[in-house]
C-alpha cells in the first residue's frame, strides 16, 4: 500500500475520531446506527478506537426492515456480543402490524422506515444519530453537513443548516430537536475499502464474489432467494458475483466481479466510475430525487 494513501487514511480516521468524540461530549444522548453494511462496520472500528480502552459510550441502532440479509443480521449480533453494545432493535415489520406505517406496492421498504426510525429516536430520547453516509454516494448526501440539524419532525431541511468551519460543530438543539451525524463524509468507497483492507476488519461474506444463482431484472442481477423468488418464465443463471451494498434483499442486486478477496476489492473499486448505489439499490430508481425526498421527511 502506497505511503500517500496510508496517510490520507490516517487523516480521515483521526477526523471521524474527533468528530464522534464532540458527539460524545456535546450530546446528551447519542446512538450509532450499525446495520452491518461496510459503512457502519467502519463506523463501528472507529468508534472503538475513539472510546479505547473503554467501551462504546453510546447503543447503537439497527431499523430492520424484516427483509435484511440473514447473513447480516447475524454478523451484527456477532459483533453486539463481542463488544458487550446495547442494540435497540426499531422494526419495521412490527410497526406494519400496529399499522403505523402502511406497506407499499413497490415492495421497497425504505420510505416507510423513515417513521420507524423516528419513533424509536423519540422513544429513547436520542439527540444524535451517528450514520456511516458518505458525500460520494449519492448527490442529496453530497449536501449534508457533518452535524446535520433536524427539527422537532426530525426533518431535513438543506436550506437551514449550520455553517462548519475550522472543524467547529454545533450541536445545540432544543427539545425534541436533534443532530444526525456522519463522521464519514469526506471517505470515499475506495477509502472504506482501503480501510478495511489496512485494519484486516472482519466483513460478512455478501461483499465477496462467489458463483450465485441470480435473475436479471431491469439490467441488474438479482440472487435468487426467499425474498425474490422467480416469476413465470424467469430461467436462472449461475454467475459469479458480489454485492457492493447490502441494504433490503428483495430490492438489492449484485454485480458480476472476481474480487473474492479485500484486497481485489480495493482494486476494482479504484477503477469503477459508477457509484455503490447508482450500480445495485433498485430503490434509489423510483426518481432522480428518491433520497432527497426521504431525507426531507426524517430519512437518515
Amino acid at each position: 500500500m502506497k505511503t500517500h494513501v496510508l496517510d490520507e487514511l490516517l487523516v480521515l480516521e483521526a477526523e471521524s475520531i474527533h468528530i464522534m468524540r464532540e458527539v460524545a461530549a456535546e450530546m446528551q444522548r447519542p446512538c450509532l446506527l450499525f446495520s452491518g453494511g461496510k459503512d457502519s462496520i467502519v463506523m463501528l472500528n472507529l468508534a472503538r478506537k475513539a472510546f479505547a480502552p473503554a467501551r462504546i459510550p453510546f447503543p447503537v441502532m439497527h431499523v430492520d426492515t424484516g427483509l435484511n440479509f440473514p447473513e447480516i443480521l447475524a454478523y451484527r449480533d456477532r459483533w453486539v456480543e463481542q463488544l458487550g453494545l446495547q442494540l435497540v432493535v426499531a422494526s419495521v415489520q412490527d410497526a406494519i402490524d400496529r399499522g403505523l406505517v402502511r406497506e407499499e406496492p413497490n415492495g421497497s421498504r425504505n420510505r416507510i422506515q423513515t417513521q420507524v426510525l423516528l419513533e424509536a429516536a423519540e422513544a429513547n430520547k436520542f439527540d444524535a444519530l451517528l450514520g456511516g453516509g458518505r458525500r460520494d454516494e449519492e448527490k442529496a448526501r453530497a449536501k449534508e453537513r457533518v452535524f446535520s440539524f433536524r427539527d422537532e419532525f426530525g426533518q431535513w431541511d438543506p436550506k437551514n443548516q449550520r455553517p462548519e468551519i475550522w472543524n467547529l460543530y454545533n450541536g445545540r438543539v432544543f427539545p425534541g430537536e436533534s443532530i444526525r451525524v456522519f463522521p464519514l463524509s469526506n471517505w470515499t468507497e475506495l477509502d472504506i475499502w482501503t480501510y478495511i483492507h489496512t485494519q484486516d476488519i472482519e466483513i460478512p461474506a455478501l461483499y465477496l464474489a462467489v458463483e450465485r444463482e441470480v435473475v436479471e431484472r431491469d439490467g441488474m442481477l438479482y440472487e435468487v432467494n426467499e425474498f425474490i423468488p422467480l416469476l413465470n418464465g424467469e430461467v436462472p443463471q449461475r454467475r459469479v458475483v458480489r454485492y457492493r451494498t447490502v441494504g433490503d434483499a428483495n430490492l438489492t442486486a449484485a454485480v458480476e466481479s472476481d474480487a473474492d478477496t479485500v484486497e481485489r476489492i480495493v482494486a476494482e473499486i479504484a477503477a469503477v466510475r459508477i457509484t455503490e448505489r447508482g450500480a445495485t439499490r433498485g430503490d434509489d430508481k423510483v426518481s432522480e430525487a428518491a433520497m432527497e425526498d426521504r431525507k426531507k421527511e426524517g430519512y437518515f
